[in-house]
Formats: C-alpha cells, sequence, structure tokens
C-alpha cells in the first residue's frame, strides 16, 4: 500500500534504500537524498514552519506516492511515467556519475510529479493559497546543499580542491537552478489545476512527461564530449554502490 502519512513516506524510502543497497543497485542514490530532504520537511512541519503545516503534510505524502508508485511499477514490470522509465534505467549503466543519477531523479520528481502533486492538494481550493508554502520548500533544499556537496566530496575528492576554488559559486548556481526547478513545478501546477476533464489532465500528463523525458536524456547522455569527460570523472569515482549510498543516507 502506499503511504498516507508522512513517516511511512519515511518507512516505505528506508525500504527501497535497504533493498537497493544489498542488492548493489543505484536505485538507491534518490530515495537515500530523497529520504533526508523528506525528515527536514517533517521537522518543519513540527515546528509549524509552513502557514498551513497539515496541508504540507499532505503535499509532501502524495508528492512522495508519485514516486514510490513508479518504482513499483518498474519493479513489477508496470508502466511508469517516461521521465522516471529512464531515471530508473540508466541506474543500470555504470558510466553515469552520482550526481547525474540524483539529477535524473530530481528532473523527474520535481519537473513532472511536484506540480501535479500541488495541484491535486488544491483541487478544492484556490492554488494561490498554496504558494507561499511552496515556495518555503526552497529553503530547506538551500539548507542542505553543503551538506549534499560533504557526502558528494567523499565519493569524488576532487570536489574539494574546486569547490574551494569556486568558493560560494557552486552553491549558488545550485540554488539558482533548483529555484528555476521550482519555478517551472509551480507553473506546472498553475497549468494543471486548470484543466477539467480526465483526458485534459491525461493529455498534459504525456506533454509534460515528454518534455522532462527529453530534458533528462540530456543529463544522461550530453553530447560525445561530454561523455568522454564524464567517463573520465567517473573512474575517480570511488566506492563501491553500497558505499554510496550510505554516504548519501
Amino acid at each position: 500500500m502506499l503511504p498516507s502519512t508522512i513517516d511511512e513516506v519515511i518507512e516505505q524510502l528506508d525500504q527501497i534504500i535497504i533493498k537497493s543497497s544489498n542488492d548493489e543497485s543505484r536505485l538507491g542514490y534518490f530515495p537515500a537524498l530523497y529520504k533526508k530532504v523528506t525528515i527536514k520537511v517533517k521537522e518543519k512541519i513540527a515546528a509549524n514552519y509552513f502557514e498551513d503545516n497539515e496541508r504540507m503534510e499532505k503535499l509532501d505524502v502524495v508528492f512522495a506516492n508519485r514516486y514510490i508508485e513508479a518504482y513499483n511499477n518498474f519493479h513489477n514490470s508496470e508502466s511508469c511515467t517516461q521521465s522516471w522509465l529512464l531515471s530508473f534505467n540508466t541506474s543500470k549503466s555504470w558510466s553515469p556519475l552520482v550526481i547525474q543519477h540524483l539529477l535524473l531523479g530530481m528532473n523527474a520528481h520535481i519537473s513532472l510529479d511536484l506540480g501535479i502533486a500541488a495541484a491535486e492538494v488544491s483541487e478544492e481550493r484556490d492554488i494561490e493559497l498554496l504558494r507561499s508554502d511552496f515556495f518555503k520548500i526552497n529553503e530547506i533544499l538551500s539548507s542542505l546543499v553543503d551538506e549534499i556537496q560533504d557526502q558528494l566530496s567523499e565519493m569524488w575528492p576532487l570536489l574539494k580542491p574546486i569547490d574551494w576554488i569556486a568558493g560560494r559559486l557552486d552553491e549558488s548556481i545550485a540554488n539558482f537552478g533548483m529555484g528555476i526547478a521550482r519555478d517551472a513545478a509551480w507553473q506546472v501546477a498553475i497549468d494543471y489545476s486548470k484543466l477539467d476533464t480526465i483526458e485534459e489532465k491525461e493529455q498534459y500528463l504525456i506533454r509534460r512527461d515528454l518534455k522532462v523525458e527529453n530534458f533528462g536524456s540530456k543529463l544522461a547522455s550530453p553530447g560525445i564530449l561530454l561523455n568522454i569527460i564524464i567517463r573520465l570523472l567517473r573512474y575517480l569515482e570511488i566506492g563501491s554502490v553500497k558505499r554510496k549510498i550510505k554516504i548519501l543516507s
């Protein structure tokens, strides 16, 4: 059964992480990161950080269930969105860096799932009432950038001197990119909330999914030259899949 509370979301993410770790599967990278964000959101809800904390827990659950359902469907050889299918299939490949696997998961989940979940949670209310809390998530994500960067440095030691040279530039770029992604997700929420019929919603999902998948394909394989560079960098990435999942957790 899909989770109905944020605690159940965390429990199911844990199950996916444990299975992936035992299987030495790269499918465990994204849920390890996702669990960290979910725990942070749970803490903020408990601290009454949002304007409507009950609604934000509901959003968190509806949002997470889109990933969990896609993951379950993939394992059961059932259909899932093309953007998630790309992410899951890429996990079978040795070449992509951990950061690419994470970005592919984030691409599917933020660029497609988040806006849909926000619209569904707001079905009986003006979606603009969600705007402030929706964008408060940016502050939570920004607070985790340094921690995630430190974890990636454990897998790829060259990141530390690069980070020292760049100063705060890389953090600024990460926050800027996340802001753009969430702006786009909010527009998806607005557009989807205006649709009346099931058929309109299904067609919108198909079109949006194809756009997200297309962008994801560029993340997975950005071109011959960059693919060569990525492969060289991949040889410098240290640790087993299990160890990397543990670091991200």
